[in-house]
């Protein structure tokens, strides 16, 4: 089940304090270092260039979890930054939809989010200190509205959706747990959770689905990316040379790269990998990352 015949191998010369929503967007790489607030891109075309660096594209004065392009609208950006959910235009400005964060009882900041196939974003929530069951996961609508779907999520990691978007698969962290939602394609409400999987060893971070529907899932704390069978099966484990794996996504131009983030905080003793990005080739592809569609009348 352990796969050692290929490692992942360091893509760039940055390293990260915490690398996480990497996604492949229209030929390029795209990810961000969270508590940084900074916006990154890979050069040329996503491949790794030796000695190179990552081009940063913003930089937030807010922690930066996630975001996905504007369809139709080049440079703009959707965003789970600070205390909730911006616009960003090319230049840097912040366009606020919604900061529910802002009236909890404790500090917390947004963590990681996707956008699924029909067009909607997604995000979680958490405290700054992990507290238990602080966290929540919201859906911004077509229409800019943000609306929060779940809660008593301690660390929400993900979401994850089916190339058909009718599954979503989402993590909380902190207690090791993956689980599965049905989605309605028409209004993005949730069905009954159903447990997935989960880990014992290292906790479950960013994920991402192929065309065949395995999960792929970063384990944070593990050194190690799993990829789990549609019925939750654990069928391959890749060692990653960092303690801290955050993000994975499938890109590429063909879709067969295993892209995967990892991150430097809270080490004591970072290793020279901690904070690298890192590549592997696959053998199933990903089908290509959604952009937030946003109604005209919005």
């Amino acid at each position: 089940m352990t796969d050692t015949a290929q490692q992942p191998r360091p893509c760039w010369s940055d390293r990260l304090e915490l690398g996480e929503g990497v996604r492949w967007f229209d030929g390029r790489l795209v990810l961000v270092d969270i508590l940084a607030g900074r916006l990154l891109q890979a050069p040329d075309d996503g491949g790794a260039v030796p000695g190179a660096a990552l081009r940063e594209v913003l930089r937030l004065p807010v922690p930066l979890g996630a975001v996905a392009p504007l369809a139709d609208r080049p440079g703009w950006w959707v965003a789970a930054a600070g205390t909730g959910i911006c616009l960003l235009s090319p230049d840097g400005v912040l366009d606020w939809l919604a900061r529910p964060e802002d009236a909890t009882p404790l500090p917390t900041r947004m963590n990681d989010g996707v956008a699924d196939p029909h067009g909607r974003f997604w995000a979680g929530s958490m405290a700054y200190d992990a507290t238990e069951d602080a966290g929540s996961l919201y859906r911004v609508g077509p229409d800019g509205s943000v609306t929060r779907v779940l809660d008593g999520i301690t660390v929400p990691n993900g979401p994850a959706f089916t190339a058909d978007g009718t599954v979503m698969y989402l993590a909380d962290s902190a207690r090791g747990v993956i689980r599965r939602y049905s989605v309605d394609a028409f209004s993005g409400a949730l069905g009954t959770p159903e447990p997935f999987a989960t880990i014992g060893h290292g906790a479950p971070d960013g994920m991402a689905v192929d065309r065949n529907g395995s999960l792929w899932v970063a384990v944070w704390g593990a050194g190690a990316v799993h990829r789990y069978r549609e019925d939750g099966t654990l069928d391959r484990v890749v060692p990653v040379p960092a303690a801290q794996p955050a993000g994975v996504c499938l890109g590429g131009p063909d879709g067969r790269t295993l892209f995967v983030t990892s991150a430097r905080v809270g080490l004591d003793e970072p290793g020279p990998l901690d904070g690298a990005v890192f590549a592997l080739p696959v053998d199933t592809p990903g089908p290509p990352a959604s952009s937030f569609r946003r109604a005209e009348a919005a």
